[in-house]
């Protein structure tokens, strides 16, 4: 089947080439975003892959839909960048990649967490300009801190894992309370209760309606003082602003994200001889106790060679009429 591939960075195009030597696609690749000004470049694929950041709304899937697309492969586990309801309308189908590394992922979390309590980055910075003094990257033992994970799913109990290695005390909080998390040696707290009392809290959920900004100006004020804050998952589950604000009161000692609420107009992309117009990005970007990465998390070999193999899977599903196993409900 001809497929549409946008978003597609060099290491796009080199793993999905791999993969494709099973399935016999015709990939083309194009390293624009998909949006209503390149729409124009699907026409007569039956099928489109897409990324985390392209923009996946009604205006975009009635063009799709009018070139001829019927079906939609996002290369994400999440698919909040599509609009289901217009894909609902339009008689397109739209699968996802369910699962591939949560390891990727959980690994990246503890990493952040690892550098900003250990200052590592101000560390690097440091010596290499010959400043060996310690003064300022004092950390803290992991051991014995209460580490509070929002979202108990693969990555979350994955993370959980990983921090009880540390000896640290583990807790959740998740509308859907998952037995293996408490087999663990997890227990369950309500979001402010968890908020509240733990030294860390780390996001691992979906972005929706219900997790929007779940991580506010409310539940930051109930934070406990030098909380350090991760988010791997997606970036509308902070409040940027609140979160700044947090930072400047010292409500929270420490902020490391991957994925940011404005990062489709930067993230994937060299903007290193721009000026960066995202007065938010830099503010964030200003403070010493603040880690911005740009939504590499995700980013391993094993997790690409997955994600790969699974979409195209999904367009072979698709074109054989075959069941969707990873299909994405519409209704």
């Amino acid at each position: 089947m001809r497929v549409a591939v946008f978003s597609a960075k060099r290491y796009d195009r080199e793993f999905l080439t791999e993969a494709n030597r099973a399935f016999g696609h015709e990939l083309i690749f194009h390293e624009v975003m998909l949006e209503p000004h390149t729409v124009t470049l699907a026409e007569g694929f039956p099928a489109v892959s897409v990324f985390v950041n392209d923009l996946v709304d009604r205006e975009v899937l009635t063009g799709l839909s009018a070139g001829g697309t019927r079906f939609i492969a996002t290369r994400s586990t999440g698919f909040n960048h599509i609009d289901l309801a217009a894909a609902r309308d339009l008689g397109l189908r739209v699968a996802r990649v369910e699962s591939y590394s949560p390891y990727a992922v959980a690994e990246f979390a503890v990493g952040l967490i690892l550098a900003l309590n250990r200052k590592i980055h101000r560390a690097y910075n440091r010596t290499r300009e010959g400043n060996f003094e310690l003064d300022g990257l004092l950390g803290f033992d992991l051991r014995g801190r209460r580490v509070g994970v929002i979202g108990t799913g693969k990555i979350g109990r994955v993370f959980a894992s990983i921090m009880q290695g540390f000896g640290c005390e583990i807790v959740g909080f998740d509308p859907f309370p998952n037995p293996a998390f408490e087999a663990l040696g997890g227990h369950y707290l309500t979001s402010a209760e968890l908020m509240a009392t733990s030294d860390i809290v780390s996001l691992h959920c979906p972005l929706t309606d219900a997790t929007r900004h779940i991580v506010d100006a409310e539940a930051l004020a109930q934070a406990r003082p030098g909380l350090l804050l991760i988010n791997t998952s997606r970036g509308g589950l902070v409040d940027t602003l609140a979160a700044i604000e947090a930072l400047k009161a010292g409500r929270i000692g420490g902020l490391g994200i991957d994925v940011y609420e404005q990062e489709a107009s930067l993230f994937f992309r060299d903007h290193s001889s721009d000026v960066i117009g995202d007065d938010v990005i830099q503010r964030l970007v200003s403070f010493p106790n603040v880690i911005v990465t740009g939504h590499q998390a995700f980013f391993t070999r094993e997790a690409i060679d997955t994600i790969c193999a699974t979409t195209l899977a999904n367009v072979r599903a698709f074109e054989a009429g075959e069941p969707l196993l990873n299909e994405v409900r519409l209704s």
